[in-house]
């Protein structure tokens, strides 16, 4: 077991622009959920069938459908058109440093707590896309890592609602993440990137959910964390790990905006710094995600009741995407705040003040934890306005609780004994300064 076990310090991604509109179109890419607001993208169905194919429309012969992002298009947005790079964001708010192979090659990876492949960068990609990459990536060479293995009749691919996709060969190799390395790791090789994967700065993802969503076939791989528990890297009665994802706002703040991982224990300073001992409260994986009964929420106090509601902490979220109901009522606690059609969501005016912004809460189990006022404008919307933090999740059937709300707490991933926990953080002031474009 290792006895080096350190904090995995998270990295704010410098080519990051924040985007309201282009984050929430990500989140319908990712999770292909249909909009229950007005706005310019929607999820259509794409007909297939044999030799053709065609939108919207059947032709005769046999067909299926599929799921596909798309975007109105037109003078009177009565047309529609595809989902272009320049639609979505591609990029990661935090990156970390992760070695592989022997001897170690660094890369910057996105860790992502809503998904389960760890994938890179890798010399099989087309030479066009290696050299386009060359000076912001990375690329893993397996033939360079003497410990590198491949696993010859497994593949993976990951396809978003945009048709946007990854996908490429499987191999085995050392892993290190902090002062904790994970021998014979599942690493999926990239050997295509389609242009939206392309656009990003990090050099691939490292997948915290559970292994039961993975995309590697004929059978799935176990995920690093999995793979840390089977081989005892970690101590068992800490198979877990946290998150603590600080900003720039909180510069002035006694952690100064640290942000990090820990794998195989709990930050201390950050639990006894808070005043409170960890909520716990059981998950259900049975999706492969980090999912809890989340029943209630609150503004200013006031419970909105969301009975047999449920939410999932994905860190690879900037948004918290919560139920039309609940979005209204925070909305409405805002003097002049609007929906947004051009914007796809919820904007407010920049100037508001402190004590105009509602104190907002969501339940975690059966405890409430708010989200940090601060956090609630995402970045600008529009001259005047921001677009919120907090934004609708149309007819998805759950909450998807991203960095909006985790950046309020200390949440602890505790795969061992299948439960969620939280640690309300505390912070001196709240810095409402306008969003860095």
């Amino acid at each position: 077991m290792a006895s080096n076990l350190q904090k995995i310090k998270l990295v704010p991604n410098p080519n990051y622009k924040k985007s309201g509109p282009k984050s929430y179109v990500w989140l319908l890419q990712k999770y292909a959920f249909q909009p229950t607001k007005e706005g310019p993208y929607f999820v259509g169905n794409k007909v297939h069938q044999q030799g053709k194919d065609g939108v919207h429309a059947l032709y005769g012969g046999r067909a299926h459908t599929q799921m596909i992002l798309e975007k109105k298009t037109g003078p009177n947005a009565t047309d529609s058109g595809e989902v272009t790079t320049e639609d979505v964001q591609n990029d990661s708010l935090y990156l970390s440093v992760v070695s592989i192979g022997t001897p170690a090659q660094t890369l910057n990876l996105d860790f992502d707590t809503g998904s389960a492949d760890l994938w890179v960068w890798s010399t099989q990609l087309p030479s066009s896309v290696k050299h386009a990459g060359a000076a912001t990536h990375h690329i893993f060479d397996p033939s360079k890592s003497s410990t590198f293995k491949k696993s010859s009749g497994s593949s993976w691919k990951i396809t978003y609602g945009d048709q946007s996709s990854a996908s490429g060969s499987v191999g085995t190799d050392n892993v290190t993440i902090g002062g904790l390395t994970i021998k014979s790791q599942a690493i999926e090789l990239a050997k295509n990137l389609s242009a939206q994967f392309q656009q990003g700065t990090g050099d691939g993802l490292l997948g915290l959910a559970f292994g039961s969503i993975n995309t590697v076939t004929p059978r799935p791989v176990k995920t690093p964390v999995e793979n840390m528990i089977a081989q005892d890297d970690i101590p068992q009665n800490m198979e877990l790990f946290t998150a603590k994802l600080g900003s720039w706002r909180d510069a002035n703040e006694p952690d100064k905006g640290e942000s990090f991982y820990t794998f195989g224990y709990i930050d201390q300073a950050t639990v006894t710094a808070s005043g409170q001992e960890p909520y716990y409260t059981p998950i259900d994986n049975s999706q492969g995600f980090w999912m809890f009964d989340s029943t209630s929420a609150t503004v200013n106090g006031k419970t909105v009741d969301r009975n047999s509601n449920t939410a999932i902490a994905d860190t690879g979220t900037t948004l918290a995407l919560v139920d039309d109901a609940t979005c209204q009522a925070i909305y409405d606690a805002i003097p002049g705040s609007t929906y947004d059609q051009s914007s796809q969501g919820y904007i407010f005016p920049d100037n508001t003040t402190e004590d105009n912004l509602p104190v907002v809460t969501f339940a975690v189990g059966g405890k409430q934890f708010a989200v940090q006022k601060e956090d609630l404008g995402f970045a600008e919307a529009k001259p005047g306005f921001v677009y919120g933090g907090i934004q609708s999740r149309g007819n998805m059937t759950f909450d998807i609780l991203g960095d909006t709300f985790l950046k309020g707490i200390y949440a602890i991933f505790d795969q061992g004994n299948t439960r969620f926990g939280a640690v309300q953080r505390k912070e001196l002031t709240q810095n409402l300064a306008p969003p860095p474009q």
